[in-house]
């Protein structure tokens, strides 16, 4: 997808959501389990619900990848059960040396057919370079993420600035707009102002908001620019929302509430 697709959706839709569909078979709906393909009917009725109030959706890949092959193949028919006009990213935080990141990025933009994959920029520009080399296709490199280990070295300074600025500042040289997003945690909202500041037009995976904590109001006020810039991550908010057959409905009116404010910001 390109970048102009994508804030055209944003657009229409007055949304900068992104579902998470981090799908543990434990935490679906008990009358679920029974189905024979009890994971993918979930993400199918999740999907159904909210895809006209949402642009993105996000899979984390490890909640498939546990389930070995099965799991491949359902994340392999929920990516192409998603509709075309959205955003597809998968959450899979790869990053290698640079054949081994080709492969990644094989796997997940032509087998998988993803238009984006969060990646780990730890082992520098030959790690993260063969994720910027598809046509219309996105590396989403983290920055500042929302756990608490982002003290460890995210959040450690090197002469007066953080690592994780110093991240920013080299890899946005790396890619451009339309190739290069970054991965900033809700719970970190009071550091959007300057983040902006160092990355003014590049688009935004925000996780965090919801269960974690984050405010959708903080990461909209400091964090918007002109085409918006923001993908604005919910998963157990939105999909865990009721354990009962009303699931989806419940679903869709949790990511119809972050709409509803979303449309009040941009």
């Amino acid at each position: 997808m390109t970048r102009q697709q994508l804030i055209h959706q944003i657009q229409l839709k007055k949304s900068y959501l992104c579902v998470g569909l981090d799908t543990d078979f434990d935490k679906i709906p008990k009358h679920l389990q029974t189905h024979p393909d009890a994971i993918f009917e979930f993400n199918k009725q999740i999907i159904d619900a909210t895809k006209d109030v949402c642009v993105a959706y996000k899979i984390n890949t490890a909640f498939y990848e546990v389930l070995g092959a099965k799991g491949w193949d359902i994340m392999e028919r929920t990516g192409n059960y998603i509709p075309k006009e959205h955003f597809t990213i998968a959450d899979a935080k790869r990053g290698d040396i640079g054949n081994t990141s080709t492969q990644y990025a094989r796997a997940f933009f032509e087998t998988l057919n993803f238009d984006a994959i969060t990646v780990a920029p730890y082992m520098g520009e030959d790690s993260v370079r063969p994720f910027l080399e598809f046509d219309n296709k996105w590396a989403i490199v983290l920055g500042l993420t929302s756990n608490s280990g982002s003290k460890d070295f995210e959040q450690q300074k090197i002469g007066d600035h953080f690592l994780y600025e110093q991240v920013l500042k080299t890899v946005s040289t790396w890619g451009n707009e339309s190739n290069l997003m970054f991965v900033i945690g809700a719970t970190k909202a009071s550091g959007l102002e300057a983040i902006r500041k160092i990355i003014p037009n590049h688009f935004l995976l925000v996780p965090g908001v919801g269960f974690q904590g984050g405010s959708l109001e903080e990461v909209s006020k400091y964090g918007l620019n002109k085409d918006c810039g923001l993908l604005v991550n919910a998963s157990r908010a939105i999909i865990y929302a009721s354990e009962k057959e009303d699931f989806a409905a419940e679903a869709r009116a949790i990511a119809l509430q972050y709409q509803q404010e979303m449309s009040t910001y941009l």
